[in-house]
């Protein structure tokens, strides 16, 4: 056999028996997993999950499949993104079903686009599940609609946790608070300090409403309630931490109003 056939040979016995699906595991309320989501979570072969994935979530997994944990949260990594994906393309392999198990939504701030790119690279074949985003799901759940009439035409998602390695090196908070009468902060909770004065320096009013949501959609869900002026004192006096979405804007002021309606 010379190099060529032995080349061919290996790749050969390389070759992806399965699929991977990026699926979305929503918020946290296990009635919020897409029905699409479920269904495979049922027959995987290996689900790799981060996180913020609810237990209720995590049950529905096939109790024959094999589970990883591969979650990141602040200053503590199982795994970090590249071993993530190298782990995907090795179970490619040799299974059939391979659940990427991410919370949220895996386009939404949650590298789904980037293990994607890795993995069609890697000629392996995958498919996306959408779930429901945390930045729509826990203010609903506060009774806060991200749009209303009365209050709001619009509405912008932007994280508070920058990586390295970016495309640009930090978000235009600026343009942001000109530009959208909803704001909708993604991991924002550690950098709030910042986020708060960049706003205010944007020309927003201290009196602009702030919500923090806490866990949003699971039963230990909790908010804090303020404005850009306060919430950052109020954070530092109450302990309030993450995971939390912050919505800022006259539309928190529906709180107060609806909230008694959650699920």
């Amino acid at each position: 056999m010379n190099r060529r056939d032995a080349e061919n040979a290996e790749k050969e016995g390389r070759r992806c028996v399965g699929k991977v699906y990026l699926v979305g595991a929503g918020p946290g309320d296990p009635g919020l997993m897409t029905l699409k989501g479920k269904g495979l979570l049922a027959c995987a072969d290996v689900v790799v999950y981060d996180a913020l994935v609810s237990p209720e979530v995590l049950a529905m997994i096939n109790p024959q499949a094999e589970k990883i944990d591969a979650g990141k949260r602040r200053g503590r990594h199982s795994l970090v993104q590249e071993e993530t994906t190298q782990l995907l393309i090795e179970k490619a392999q040799t299974q059939a079903i391979v659940v990427r198990l991410k919370g949220g939504d895996p386009f939404i701030f949650g590298r789904g686009g980037e293990e994607m790119e890795d993995l069609v690279a890697a000629g392996v074949p995958v498919e996306v599940v959408p779930g429901i985003t945390s930045g729509i799901a826990a203010p609903a759940y506060a009774g806060i609609p991200l749009t209303h009439r009365g209050y709001s035409s619009s509405v912008t998602f932007v994280t508070g946790h920058e990586g390295a390695g970016k495309y640009r090196p930090a978000v235009n908070w600026s343009a942001i608070a000109r530009g959208s009468e909803t704001i909708v902060i993604y991991m924002g909770i550690h950098n709030l300090p910042y986020i708060a004065e960049q706003l205010l320096g944007a020309g927003l009013s201290e009196e602009t409403p702030v919500a923090l949501v806490r866990w949003g959609t699971r039963p230990e869900q909790e908010e804090l309630l303020g404005t850009l002026g306060t919430i950052v004192a109020q954070v530092e006096a109450t302990g309030f931490g993450a995971p939390a979405i912050a919505v800022i804007g006259n539309v928190v002021n529906l709180h107060g109003i609806l909230s008694g309606c959650r699920p």
